[in-house]
């Protein structure tokens, strides 16, 4: 069916989406996935073609649209395109509102204008080594020392963290108080004390940095802690949502991606001297993924609408959630099974997608923080 969700503005930025990705991303893919990281001139190339701070105003450089709508076409063409390595999402529509809804005029002026034109890559440090979904368990902590804080902790398994430079990180300010005596912190790049620890290796998004940060002693401007004091918990839990939806949205989008390109190979592949696709059993697999997909679809779309007006709800984001990774997960696992041992070989799309689409029901909360989320709000 037709989606309804988009205007004729809309799919004219999905064509310089596209536009984009063949001339920047795809050539020099695999290259970055040998790396482990991508180059700093993507970023740049991105800032350039107006790609960075969509909803940014335009006094920063920014896009000065609030419409999720642009983020999620954005988001399904890097997603239909199989390249998570350059995480524009991340700093679009996970950072971004940190920086435009909690900065003051002078973090604006110090920030954003860099964040637009992508000479400034951002990261979000909240996980620790033992301290994942739990933000009760952080014991990365600020002491107030006067006129700055002295951070002292660590990081794990943060996006970005390489190429950072602008690293908000979430920090015990008030020792008491559990979740809420919790603030956010930026860390800027050459920062004494501040340093990186290895690009973690992988199974998937190889060429997508993710590190570990170690903050030794730290200074931090008074003048760098981002929204309200002891605040964190709240700006966190505000921001959620769109995180959420925007993983969704990838993941739908991959799914669907997945799955046209398996139909096509079970119509050409022969077996048994004809077609796969003239097996039952392969006709029902299709026909059973391309409805759980459609039907995804529907539900997302509608988030999407209630997003851009304003009105999703934490418990509609966390069903979009999970249910849309885990979908993306069965799909590619038996998309790669009509492959067969191709399905294998790292040369065949459905291989990668199948490494790295595996963390989608991990990180922005695991599907069984979801459920307990949603059954939360029904039950409670």
């Amino acid at each position: 069916m037709k989606r309804q969700i988009f205007t004729e503005d809309h799919e004219a930025f999905r064509q310089t989406v596209r536009t984009f990705l063949a001339k920047e991303v795809e050539p020099h893919y695999e290259q970055w996935e040998k790396d482990g990281i991508v180059s700093r001139e993507a970023w740049l190339a991105a800032g350039r073609q107006g790609l960075l701070g969509l909803d940014v105003p335009e006094e920063y450089g920014g896009g000065g649209t609030g419409d999720f709508r642009y983020a999620a076409v954005l988001t399904e063409e890097f997603s239909r395109a199989g390249v998570a390595g350059l995480a524009l999402g991340l700093h679009n529509d996970i950072i971004g509102p940190y920086l435009t809804s909690l900065a003051t005029d002078e973090q604006k002026q110090r920030w954003l204008p860099g964040f637009c034109s992508g000479e400034i890559v951002t990261a979000i440090a909240m996980t620790e080594p033992g301290a994942g979904s739990d933000l009760q368990g952080i014991r990365t902590s600020a002491e107030d020392a006067g006129d700055h804080w002295v951070l002292n902790g660590a990081k794990t398994f943060i996006s970005n963290g390489i190429l950072a430079d602008l690293v908000i990180v979430v920090a015990r300010t008030k020792p008491e108080g559990g979740a809420k005596g919790l603030s956010l912190l930026v860390v800027e790049r050459g920062m004494a004390g501040f340093e990186r620890g290895r690009n973690l290796d992988k199974i998937g998004q190889k060429s997508q940095d993710t590190a570990e940060l170690f903050f030794n002693d730290v200074h931090v401007p008074k003048e760098n802690l981002l929204g309200e004091l002891h605040g964190a918990f709240i700006h966190l839990m505000t921001n959620l949502a769109q995180e959420r939806l925007a993983i969704a949205v990838g993941a739908v989008a991959g799914a669907e991606a997945i799955l046209e390109q398996t139909t096509r190979y079970v119509k050409e592949r022969e077996a048994f001297g004809r077609p796969l696709a003239r097996l039952q059993h392969v006709r029902f697999e299709i026909a059973e993924l391309a409805t759980e997909c459609a039907v995804t679809r529907s539900f997302l779309d509608r988030c999407i609408e209630e997003h851009a007006k304003g009105e999703l709800d934490a418990a509609h984001a966390s069903m979009a959630k999970w249910w849309s990774t885990e979908l993306q997960k069965r799909l590619t696992d038996r998309c790669l099974q009509l492959h067969g041992g191709y399905g294998y070989m790292n040369e065949f799309p459905v291989a990668r997608a199948y490494t790295d689409g595996r963390i989608q029901t991990i990180y922005g909360g695991t599907t069984e923080i979801m459920k307990e989320i949603v059954g939360r709000s029904i039950l409670d």
